[in-house]
């Protein structure tokens, strides 16, 4: 079975130490560039909660939820503290001609 790959937005709309949430379809996603230039797509919604990602602190490879303090590793989606249990979807990213795609 192959990966489909959809364009999220142009690479530079999202430059290292940042993020952007969109949706792709129905699913929301959170594509975050680290600032050693990884580019990392997880769901924008914690799995706590089901409050938004995309307010949170990134920091090296993880992400803060702004709500409840719950903490992501963004290569993983595994939770790292509570009060999240459980990880948070995350999607391959490529980039092609100066375009993010992720597969959802």
């Amino acid at each position: 079975m192959s990966t489909t790959f959809t364009q999220f937005c142009k690479a530079d709309e999202i430059p290292p130490g940042s993020k952007k949430a969109a949706k792709i379809n129905d699913t929301w996603v959170l594509v975050c560039h680290t600032k050693d230039k990884k580019l990392l797509a997880v769901s924008n919604w914690c799995s706590h909660q089901k409050k938004p990602l995309s307010g949170g602190k990134m920091r090296g490879c993880a992400i803060t939820c702004p709500v409840h303090g719950a903490k992501f590793d963004l290569e993983t989606g595994e939770a790292l503290n509570l009060p999240a249990t459980q990880p948070v979807p995350r999607y391959e990213v490529r980039v092609v001609e100066d375009w993010i795609e992720v597969a959802v």
